[in-house]
């Protein structure tokens, strides 16, 4: 017996990536409205090296459900932007630590504001225990397929 209560081609993906990307959108434009140069993907790998700096491209790859090339892309992008640096590891000279710089630790504070007002907004209409259960029903999808 199928467990699928959705309507026929109403796809679980669709109504979850809809939403993702309209939040994603959203942010980026206070992100470009607050005069910042930062893309939603610089800033989901900057979010990882500030819960923990020293990350290397593996783990952040792990971390952002991205792919080896798209960090590197990332990763680059953000050293242009003096965000971010590479340190080849003492134990291990094949595998870069990435640091954040001074100038991307200021940048903590004020987009976490902007991701919460974001978020705020997208949730807004949505009670404590409707929250709650989504975040219960995703993590149980998201261990089912991992």
């Amino acid at each position: 017996m199928s467990n699928n209560h959705f309507k026929k081609g109403e796809l679980y993906s669709f109504i979850t990536g809809k939403a993702s990307t309209a939040i994603a959108r959203r942010l980026q434009k206070k992100f470009n409205a607050s005069g910042m140069n930062l893309t939603i993907e610089q800033w989901s790998v900057l979010y990882h090296l500030w819960k923990q700096d020293g990350l290397s491209q593996q783990e952040l790859c792990n971390a952002t459900f991205r792919d080896k090339p798209s960090i590197t892309r990332l990763v680059d992008n953000l050293e242009k932007l003096n965000l971010v640096k590479r340190v080849a590891s003492p134990d291990d000279r094949r595998i870069n630590k990435i640091y954040l710089t001074r100038q991307a630790q200021k940048l903590e504070e004020q987009t976490m504001q902007l991701a919460e007002e974001t978020l705020n907004e997208a949730l807004t209409g949505v009670t404590a225990v409707q929250i709650e259960v989504c975040k219960q029903v995703l993590h149980i999808v998201y261990d089912n397929l991992k």
